[in-house]
């Protein structure tokens, strides 16, 4: 958490883009939830589920043991239970990661939930809120569905090999198995649409997939984020090496793709750990850098520049508190207000939109420009654009009346000139 005061000299090559280009004061990270969670929803416009070897529902492991004969052996309760401890401050009975794993014995762990019982701890109160709402909310939570609510490791590890089942010691069972769950990934694929994944360090976790050297000094580190990455979580994507090998990219690929103009029509870049901009193990100005760097490249092709929009956000909030409207669009979200910045010759300089997004207006700005379908029946993708009261202009512009809805961003262009 810090804070950046712009009219001092803070963060100025944020302000540049900004005071150049268009941005949002109205984007929000799409879930409360970590890393993992918001990131998922980059990809899938939905939260994922729990399931078994031929992806049906089933249940996470509920106090029982795993990795046996391991030095990861433990109990583990994968399932949310929110309900505060007696007596504590701020501690709960299952909720977050898991302790150990990697080489130590693993207990608590609870990410998931059967947001369809209200008997099961936490529920309740999420669905009394969603029924008190003025509008209608469709909570999205499928009977006997144990969905993901913070970091898990996806379910494949990047060389497609299955890490739910992995019981090597540097490994952890706070792994989600492969999902089959649509993406916008397979929507693109099935309209023949190039894309691409361009994760910082790939290459580096591909010959290092337990990231033995992760957080080490020196040329061998990687710091590659596996759960910024919605795609690694797909059978479809994942088990499959000519399509694993087509659409996941380093960003040592990116960087020659832009150079040489074969960059696809859509890229996913997700800066490493060390210039994410990440509180504790980066700063807010490499993230500058890196982000300097692209767009630099990109202006430097003239024919690639004319054609092109990058969209600079980041993950999700960390959970602070923040002032702005937030709306209720199912069990999972929205999160709270989030940097949304569009760096393109199609935006008016100093533009700011008002309009209620999140990172799944990302994917409906896809699917606008390219005529795609949406995902899936229930994917956020299918919530209508935003819309203000027609006899009451000088409303609240933050706040759609058709609510629940999420805008397609394409008011952040002026595609006129």
């Amino acid at each position: 958490m810090a804070f950046y005061n712009m009219s001092q000299g803070d963060a100025p090559y944020t302000k540049f883009l900004a005071d150049n280009y268009a941005s949002s004061d109205n984007y929000h990270q799409p879930a409360k939830g970590g890393t993992g969670l918001d990131s998922i929803y980059l990809g899938f416009g939905d939260a994922i589920w729990f399931s078994d070897a031929i992806f049906k529902p089933a249940v996470p492991p509920h106090n029982q043991p795993v990795f046996a004969g391991t030095p990861n052996a433990g109990v583990v309760d994968e399932v949310e239970d929110p309900d505060p401890q007696p007596t504590t401050n701020n501690w709960y009975n299952q909720d977050g990661y898991g302790a150990g794993g990697f080489g130590s014995p693993v207990s608590g762990g609870g990410s998931y939930t059967n947001c369809s019982d209200s008997t099961a701890p936490g529920v309740f109160s999420v669905q009394s809120y969603l029924a008190s709402l003025p509008y209608q909310v469709d909570p999205k939570c499928d009977p006997g569905h144990y969905y993901l609510l913070n970091n898990y490791n996806p379910g494949y590890f990047g060389d497609g090999s299955n890490a739910y089942t992995d019981m090597n010691v540097n490994n952890t069972p706070f792994t989600i198995p492969p999902v089959n769950q649509r993406s916008i990934g397979d929507v693109m694929i099935a309209a023949g649409l190039p894309w691409a994944y361009y994760g910082d360090q790939w290459d580096a976790y591909l010959n290092d997939k337990y990231q033995l050297n992760y957080g080490t000094v020196g040329g061998n580190s990687d710091q590659y984020c596996n759960i910024c990455n919605p795609f690694q979580y797909q059978e479809s994507i994942m088990a499959h090496p000519e399509i694993r090998t087509t659409y996941m990219k380093d960003t040592t690929d990116l960087y020659a793709a832009i150079q040489n103009g074969t960059l696809p029509a859509v890229s996913y870049v997700k800066p490493s750990g060390w210039v994410d901009g990440h509180p504790a193990s980066s700063k807010w100005n490499l993230f500058e850098g890196f982000v300097k760097k692209i767009v630099d490249l990109v202006q430097a092709n003239p024919t690639l520049w004319a054609t092109t929009a990058i969209f600079v956000t980041v993950d999700e909030g960390g959970g602070y508190y923040d002032s702005g409207y937030v709306q209720a669009l199912d069990y999972f979200g929205d999160g709270t207000r989030i940097p949304l910045i569009v760096v393109s010759p199609f935006t008016k300089a100093g533009h700011i939109s008002h309009t209620y997004t999140d990172h799944v207006s990302i994917l409906k700005f896809i699917e606008y420009n390219w005529s795609l379908p949406t995902i899936s029946k229930r994917s956020r993708d299918n919530l209508p654009n935003p819309m203000q009261d027609p006899d009451n202009p000088w409303g609240n512009p933050y706040v759609p009346t058709n609510g629940p809805a999420i805008g397609d961003l394409t008011d952040l262009f002026t595609f006129g000139h």
